[in-house]
């Protein structure tokens, strides 16, 4: 089996076939019939390349693939757009289709509490959650901030720029929540993917970038970016001179969330599949080596305690964005 790309025309005829096949063989998928999967499974992320989301589907399809669990091909495609919005609605247009599917993040929640989706979290048919995914702040690695003090005293001084994925999302939430605490105010910069918000960050564009370990680590041990705080639990291994946030002082700063959804009203047979599939793949050496190289934080919720888990969060997220005026 290979991931094929594929145009959007063919994207779109798959989604109509697909969505079809869906909506029109509940009995057979949901009777136990043994039927699912048979077909090629269309999966979505909602982001450009190169950033976390991105990272973490590919390495599913990698083991979904290698271990042989999927029987019929496997088509990615990024679908990156309003913060995530045009995927989970190419998503939500598979409506009782079980060959659609897609990973989550921060967005998921946050998207629908600042735009008209048409969508909330809990529409889609929850499969798990995985692991929380820790940010960091970074800075230009030749720049003349290295430290998290420097950073407090430079913007405090004078207003500074902070560059993050989505325009209300975990990456604005933690940036505000650590200017707030720390007394300083900054201007946030939204952008869609990874590549863009990291190349503003070399150029100049932005002082300061919110990301996680997996996505820059490569710049870190380059030099080319030195992040002065991290929202991690505990010190990284690998970044042992950075300072967490709860050691300084900090409280609430949130994860971002990655899980795994398929359409709404998908087949319940699709459902129980994969989540017992997935559950194979969290214990595979590969998946607990993704972790390990991202600096993930695992954590397993399936069906509807994934959903409760949206539930909560989304509500949680939904008290800090309004009192930092985000909504």
């Amino acid at each position: 089996m290979r991931t094929k790309l594929i145009t959007a025309a063919a994207a779109a005829a798959l989604t109509v076939s697909l969505t079809a096949c869906g909506a029109g063989s509940t009995g057979s998928e949901g009777s136990g019939g043994g039927d699912y999967p048979s077909e090629p499974l269309d999966w979505t992320i909602a982001f450009g390349p190169g950033g976390g989301n991105d990272i973490m589907a590919r390495t599913m399809v990698d083991i979904l693939q290698k271990e042989e669990l999927y029987p019929e091909n496997i088509e990615i495609q990024n679908r990156e757009g309003g913060s995530g919005a045009t995927g989970w609605g190419y998503l939500l247009g598979q409506s009782g289709s079980g060959y659609g599917v897609s990973t989550t993040s921060g967005s998921f929640i946050t998207t629908p509490l600042q735009a008209d989706t048409g969508w909330e979290p809990t529409d889609f048919t929850p499969v798990g959650l995985f692991a929380t995914d820790d940010a960091l702040l970074l800075v230009p690695g030749e720049g003349p901030i290295d430290t998290w003090e420097q950073w407090v005293e430079a913007a405090k001084a004078e207003r500074l720029v902070v560059g993050g994925i989505g325009t209300v999302n975990v990456d604005f939430i933690v940036s505000a929540m650590l200017a707030e605490q720390a007394g300083y105010e900054v201007e946030y910069v939204p952008f869609n993917e990874e590549g863009q918000l990291q190349t503003a960050l070399l150029s100049g564009a932005v002082d300061a970038m919110i990301s996680n370990p997996g996505s820059i680590l490569g710049q870190v041990e380059a030099g080319d970016m030195q992040p002065l705080i991290s929202t991690a639990p505990e010190r990284l291994d690998v970044l042992p001179d950075v300072p967490t946030a709860e050691e300084l002082g900090f409280e609430g700063i949130p994860s971002m969330p990655r899980g795994l959804i398929l359409p709404p009203d998908a087949p319940a047979e699709a459902q129980e599949w994969w989540i017992d599939t997935m559950k194979e793949v969290v214990e595979t050496p590969e998946w607990q080596a993704y972790l390990d190289e991202n600096y993930l934080s695992e954590d397993l919720r399936w069906g509807e305690d994934f959903t409760s888990y949206l539930t909560e969060t989304q509500d949680r997220f939904e008290e800090i964005l309004t009192e930092h005026g985000a909504l």
